[in-house]
């Protein structure tokens, strides 16, 4: 366990038109056990300034931070470390709701001898808000190096007791994942070509390539309202996933790999959605999948991070 000289976690949140989702948050984080934390309400020039409505509420510890733009997932949370003073990040969606010892079991394994200080990240068991015995994410499979695909563990599974160990993992959930600040700056922050999806696989690769290694802790829970920003199925989703797949592999695969992936990619991969695209008449879906492609022709795979 922890002493009494607990480090300081800043917890990192971004806001964009949502203030009512973020107001849910920040009441849930009221609850925490763990006593030494900051909060950053990273908002992303929404039409309306929402610092008056939480300032309000008086939440503790609690600063909103106003960008001059709309940042995106990757960049606006990269602004936000930055900003943060913490030993530890704790990179949050605002659609969630916290635990009381959410982070207190987050923090305890860099500090578990066992681990020896080879622990560069944790996330959480994270089970759906509307249903919270539905886990969505127990931990995600490694990215396979010849298609592009991976999986999430326990994905829709009805939570039996059967997560709630802690063991490795290929990669943190982007939805909620401490990180230590030294890691970052030895592996880097979120890669901001990315804007949203694949980037925390992205970044889990470099923290493991940095001699680290991601831990999923089975007792530690929060809640998440999926997809209530991006869309269940739109075209600006089918866009960052398909662009954001192939950037993946392109910085994350050696040669021959690629070309495996290049393979399925084409010939499988693509005559599959677009079977898919026109049988359902999802004519702006098969548009943003072509832009998808053209892009990776257009953009150095390398970037900020």
């Amino acid at each position: 366990m922890l002493n009494q000289n607990q480090p300081l976690i800043s917890i990192i949140t971004l806001n964009w038109n949502n203030t009512n989702l973020t107001l849910e948050f920040l009441e849930s984080t009221r609850q925490f056990t763990y006593q030494n934390y900051e909060i950053l309400v990273c908002d992303m020039n929404s039409d309306i300034d929402p610092t008056e409505e939480i300032d309000m509420r008086n939440f503790p510890k609690t600063r909103v931070l106003r960008s001059p733009e709309n940042l995106g997932f990757c960049k606006g949370n990269n602004w936000g470390m930055r900003k943060a003073r913490g030993d530890f990040f704790f990179i949050v969606n605002n659609d969630t709701e916290v635990t009381p010892d959410l982070l207190t079991r987050l923090i305890e394994p860099f500090f578990d001898p066992q681990y020896s200080g080879l622990i560069g990240a944790t996330s959480p068991k994270i089970k759906y808000f509307e249903n919270r015995s539905v886990i969505q994410y127990a931990g995600f499979g490694k990215v396979n190096s010849y298609t592009g695909r991976n999986n999430s563990l326990g994905g829709f599974e009805k939570d039996e007791g059967q997560y709630d160990k802690s063991y490795f993992t290929f990669g943190a959930h982007g939805c909620a994942m401490l990180l230590k600040r030294d890691v970052v700056e030895k592996a880097g922050m979120f890669p901001e070509k990315f804007f949203i999806y694949y980037d925390e696989l992205d970044l889990s690769a470099r923290i493991q390539k940095a001699g680290y290694k991601i831990l999923f802790v089975g007792q530690a829970e929060i809640f998440h309202k999926q997809s209530m920003t991006m869309g269940k199925n739109s075209p600006r989703k089918t866009y960052f996933m398909t662009r954001n797949r192939i950037m993946y592999m392109r910085r994350n695969t050696n040669t021959f790999q690629f070309v495996c992936f290049l393979f399925f990619f084409t010939f499988l991969s693509t005559p599959k959605a677009f079977i898919k695209y026109l049988s359902e008449k999802q004519f702006d879906h098969i548009k943003s999948y072509w832009k998808a492609i053209i892009w990776n022709f257009k953009e150095n795979k390398y970037s900020i991070q």
